[in-house]
């Protein structure tokens, strides 16, 4: 048996998926939830020990016979989080998250030292968002000074993990690319944004180095594996950002495939082989970790939207889904903003849910449940307008995340986004992926020749597009668009909705 291990450090939990080679399938998928610090300003926190307590929870739940035989091992994990690190390799502050909007000052701030939007733009590749890294270092130098004096290492939380496990710091251009620190075209550290940080101090030093995709990183110390309960020196693959750990597990790695991952956030993300960026911001151009360029579409309310409707009226999640199913498709007119922890795309981290056009006649559960559903999908159509409009061809629609579970989540993607949709077989996509990864650290050769080994799709969850559905969705669409446009004007500036 040759197993190959995966971590996947997410926002509610660390998932770890060990997968046999030989056999080509998963030995056991096993998790431990994190707790998460939010507060009103927009604040989104953790402490950074709470993914070492779940990575050794997650370890203790293997069995000895899976953990003798690892082979290699691969981290992915949330993207952008900044994990403050001192000179001791102890972290200094909470991990400020991806979806953590209490930092849209220090972006304005910024983006006018660097020049404004077209400047940032030209140095970047991307522009300087709400939950990207760079103004959470801004943020830790203005509001915990001590902190920031004693800053040595500036890691992303994935970066943190290869350290826990291997005593050695490095990065990749696959989650360095979601930094706001990081040039995408030139594929290096950009010292002249850090420089907007703080003009006295050379942050660039306090950056891990890079290393190429296919690399091993460095190997597991004896402490960490005494921890854990396996082998020292078991080699540690470069890793990913959960999203590109998610593309290499869902088979996302030709030109023109393309991902649509529905979990706490909404992601579509298409691999190429060259750079694709987006002037106007919708969506992000990051590299992949596997080589190649991975643009990215992200909004910050997707199954947290029908989490928290479900919530609200306190039905199951199968429950929910059976409301949903019943309702009309558009909802009988009422449409919802899920704006609930503000949004990336469109850029509005001031701003609020939305539920739009109720009357008499409309006012139902199953509507609003439904309205649920279709606005996060929504939010997504509005990423796939923007790669087509800069070129991109998908042939097909990957689905992942917790939505792939559901068959009127399934049958909504598929339709509103009027491609043909696949399940991957394996559903921890991102666990999965870093796995692969390590894999592919370990035996060289092609990575396109390994997903093509062992990326299988579930066949009874695919689906092909109704022409009917389709266009009854687009009217809804169109509504949809028709409200983003009238209500973000009232989220552009910071408390302008607090005194309507």
């Amino acid at each position: 048996m040759q197993v190959v291990v995966g971590l996947d450090t997410g926002t509610q939990s660390t998932k770890v998926l060990a997968y046999d080679v030989e056999t080509r399938r998963a030995l056991a998928s096993v998790s431990a939830p994190h707790a998460i610090i939010q507060r009103e300003d927009g604040t989104s926190e953790q402490e950074a020990v709470w993914y070492l307590d779940a990575i050794r929870s997650c370890f203790s739940q293997l069995s000895s016979e899976i953990k003798d035989a690892i082979v290699a091992i691969g981290v992915g994990a949330q993207q952008h989080g900044f994990v403050p690190v001192g000179s001791d390799g102890a972290p200094l502050a909470p991990v400020k998250l991806w979806n953590d909007t209490s930092t849209a000052a220090q972006c304005q701030a910024l983006t006018a030292r660097l020049g404004g939007e077209d400047a940032v733009f030209a140095l970047l590749g991307n522009q300087i968002l709400p939950g990207y890294t760079l103004p959470k270092v801004l943020h830790l130098k203005e509001h915990r000074r001590d902190a920031y004096d004693k800053l040595a290492h500036i890691l992303l939380p994935h970066d943190y993990i290869n350290y826990y496990l291997t005593d050695t710091y490095w990065a990749e251009a696959g989650d360095a690319s979601g930094t706001a620190f990081y040039d995408v075209r030139s594929r290096r550290w950009c010292e002249e944004a850090l420089y907007a940080v703080d003009d006295k101090r050379n942050l660039a030093a306090l950056l891990p180095p890079l290393i190429d995709s296919p690399d091993i990183g460095a190997r597991v110390t004896r402490r960490a594996a005494q921890e854990l309960g396996i082998r020292e020196g078991i080699p540690v693959s470069s890793g990913a950002g959960d999203n590109m750990a998610s593309a290499i597990g869902c088979g996302c790695v030709e030109s023109g495939d393309l991902v649509m991952s529905m979990g706490t956030s909404g992601t579509l993300f298409g691999y190429s082989d060259t750079v694709i960026a987006d002037e106007q911001g919708r969506l992000a151009a990051f590299c992949s970790s596997t080589g190649g360029y991975l643009p990215l579409l992200c909004t910050m309310n997707c199954t947290i939207t029908t989490e928290s409707i479900r919530a609200l009226f306190g039905y199951g999640v199968k429950e929910l889904d059976r409301l949903a199913e019943s309702a009309p498709i558009g909802c009988g007119g009422i449409t919802m903003l899920p704006y609930f922890t503000g949004e990336r795309v469109p850029n509005l981290p001031n701003g609020k849910g939305v539920i739009a056009g109720l009357d008499l006649t409309n006012m139902r559960v199953e509507n609003i449940a439904r309205s649920a559903l279709e606005s996060s999908v929504y939010a997504l159509r509005g990423g796939l307008d923007a790669f087509v409009s800069l070129g991109f061809e998908p042939a097909k629609i990957i689905l992942t995340g917790g939505g792939a579970k559901s068959d009127i989540w399934r049958s909504i993607a598929c339709d509103v986004m009027a491609l043909p949709l696949v399940v991957p077989a394996v559903s921890e996509s991102a666990a999965f992926g870093a796995a692969l990864q390590a894999l592919w650290a370990l035996e060289g050769g092609s990575i396109s020749d390994i997903v093509a080994s062992h990326v299988t799709y579930d066949e009874e969850k695919s689906r092909m597009v109704d022409s009917e559905a389709n266009h009854r969705y687009m009217a809804a669409y169109r509504r949809y668009q028709a409200y983003v446009e009238a209500v973000s004007p009232l989220y552009k500036e910071e408390g302008s909705w607090d005194i309507l």
